[in-house]
């Protein structure tokens, strides 16, 4: 399977988290394609410069360097987002799932917001 990892699973992976299980954390470590949107990498450096999140420093050699895929924004990807519908308000959300459609990726997430779209996904 080919894997796009939201933004919380991307920071509890990197950190080595309890919320991740085991079972995800091997998938994520042995899975050939699984990808870092660079949306939620967007997300993170904004909520870490507000003073809202943690997460690592400096965050985009961290990200490089963890082995995940870069997934960029495509003109279909922003494309997409703006067709959705307005199930979910938060922007970054909103493109992994156009990204995960697009691209055919299942989307590894724990929120439920995310789900309520016709996006192929899977609930860590």
């Amino acid at each position: 399977m080919r894997w796009l990892l939201d933004t919380h699973v991307v920071l509890w992976w990197l950190a080595d988290a309890e919320e991740l299980s085991d079972e995800v954390k091997t998938l994520i470590d042995t899975e050939a394609e699984v990808f870092v949107s660079v949306a939620s990498v967007w997300e993170i450096a904004i909520k870490q410069a507000a003073g809202k999140l943690w997460g690592p420093r400096p965050l985009a050699p961290t990200i490089d360097a963890c082995g995940l895929a870069p997934l960029p924004i495509r003109t279909p990807h922003a494309a997409a987002a703006g067709e959705l519908p307005m199930l979910h308000r938060d922007p970054f959300d909103r493109m992994l799932v156009a990204q995960a459609r697009c691209e055919g990726l299942t989307l590894l997430t724990r929120d439920p917001r995310v789900l309520r779209y016709e996006v192929d996904a899977r609930t860590v």
